[in-house]
C-alpha cells in the first residue's frame, strides 16, 4: 500500500506488496516530429504515457507498454526505441497493413507549443477490440501498477471503454495500483464535454492515484482552485493526489495531510513538451521505492524541470546525468 493511502507514519517507507512488480502504461506512442529554430525536423517518438513509460524505466521501474502498432518500418522502429529504453513489449499488438500517427510540434516565439497530428486510422485505438486483446488484458491484472490518461480514454470506442475499465477495476481487484492523469485535450474528445465527463468519472470510479494538472481540470470541471480539484477527486474515494500547478507548487493530499511541494527552480522551457508526463513517471517511481508522497513530488519536481530544458519529449540519456 502507499503510505499517503493507508495513513501510515510519515516517516515509514511503504513499497507496495510483491510479488506483483511490473508497471504497465497504457496508450498511444506516435511518430514526432519536432522543429527546431533553424526550421528543420527533427524525428522522434512520443506520446504522453509513452513518454512516462520511458521515464519510469530509466528511474529502475520494470515496466511494459500497451498499445498497437503496424506491420511497418516505424513500428519497428518504435519497438526497437522501447528495447533501446528497457520497456517491455509483450503488450504490444501488431496490426498488418497499418501504421503509427504522426505528430507535428511547433514552438511560437512565446514559447508555446502548437501540435498538428495525423492519427486517424492508428492500430492504439482499436487495442481493445483486437483478437489478442486478451493478451492485454491478462498482463494488467497481474500489474503492480497500472498508468492511464485521459488521452488513453479518448483512443477507443465505447466498446473498448467497456472492455478496458471493466480490466483495470478486475486489475485493481486483484491488487494493482491505478493511477491516472486527466490530461484533457478538448481536441481529442471532438468538444464533447458530456461525454468526457461521464467516460472520467466512470474512470475515476477505479482510480487509486490522480496526477491531474490543475488548468486542464479548470477547464473541463470549472475547478477555482487546486483545493477545488483535490475535493472533487476524493469524492471518488481516491485515497492519494497530486495536482500539478505548472511552475507553481503542487499539491499532494493524502487522507487528513495537504502540502503544497514547491519547484526547487523556475526554469524557462525550452520546450515544455512531457514535463506533466515526466513529472507523473518521477512521482510514481518514487512511491514505487517507498519514498513518501511529498519526497516523490519533490522528485517529480526536479525531473521535469530537467526535461523541459531539451527540445522533444524524450530527453537525451546523457543530459539527464548532466543535470
Amino acid at each position: 500500500m502507499f503510505a499517503g493511502a493507508a495513513g501510515h507514519a510519515a516517516s515509514r517507507k511503504d513499497p507496495m506488496s510483491e510479488p506483483r512488480t511490473r508497471a504497465v502504461c497504457i496508450g498511444e506512442v506516435m511518430i514526432e516530429l519536432s522543429r527546431a529554430g533553424d526550421g528543420r525536423f527533427a524525428i522522434g517518438c512520443g506520446g504522453d504515457t509513452f513518454n512516462t513509460a520511458v521515464y519510469l524505466a530509466r528511474a529502475g521501474t520494470e515496466v511494459a507498454f500497451a498499445s498497437a502498432l503496424g506491420d511497418d518500418s516505424y513500428s519497428d522502429g518504435i519497438l526497437a526505441l522501447m528495447a533501446a529504453e528497457g520497456l517491455a513489449n509483450d503488450l504490444v499488438l501488431r496490426i498488418p497493413g497499418r501504421l503509427p500517427g504522426l505528430y507535428m510540434v511547433d514552438l511560437d516565439g512565446a514559447g508555446k507549443q502548437h501540435f498538428n497530428f495525423w492519427r486517424e486510422g492508428a492500430p492504439a485505438g482499436d487495442l481493445f477490440e483486437l483478437t489478442e486483446w486478451s493478451r492485454v488484458a491478462a498482463g494488467l491484472m497481474s500489474a503492480q501498477l497500472v498508468y492511464f490518461t485521459g488521452i488513453t480514454l479518448s483512443l477507443y470506442s465505447n466498446a473498448g471503454l467497456g472492455r478496458f475499465l471493466a480490466v483495470i477495476e478486475v486489475a485493481r481487484q486483484n491488487g494493482a495500483k491505478i493511477a491516472f492523469d486527466g490530461n484533457f485535450r478538448p481536441r481529442r474528445w471532438k468538444g464533447d464535454l458530456s461525454r468526457t465527463r461521464t467516460v472520467f468519472m466512470e474512470a475515476l470510479k477505479r482510480v487509486d492515484i490522480a496526477l491531474p494538472a490543475y488548468d486542464d481540470e479548470a477547464v473541463l470541471w470549472g475547478d477555482p482552485s487546486p483545493e477545488a480539484t483535490v475535493e472533487r477527486l476524493q469524492a471518488f474515494g481516491i485515497g492519494e493526489i497530486v495536482v500539478k500547478n505548472g511552475p507553481n507548487s503542487a499539491l499532494v493530499a493524502t487522507q487528513g495531510n495537504r502540502d503544497f511541494i514547491p519547484v526547487p527552480e523556475v526554469v524557462v522551457p525550452i520546450d515544455p513538451l512531457a514535463a506533466g508526463d515526466s513529472f507523473n513517471a518521477a512521482y510514481l517511481a518514487a512511491r514505487l521505492a517507498g519514498d513518501q508522497p511529498a519526497a516523490a513530488a519533490a522528485a517529480a519536481h526536479r525531473l521535469a524541470g530537467q526535461v523541459i530544458r531539451h527540445r522533444g519529449a524524450i530527453m537525451p540519456r546523457i543530459a539527464s546525468a548532466v543535470h
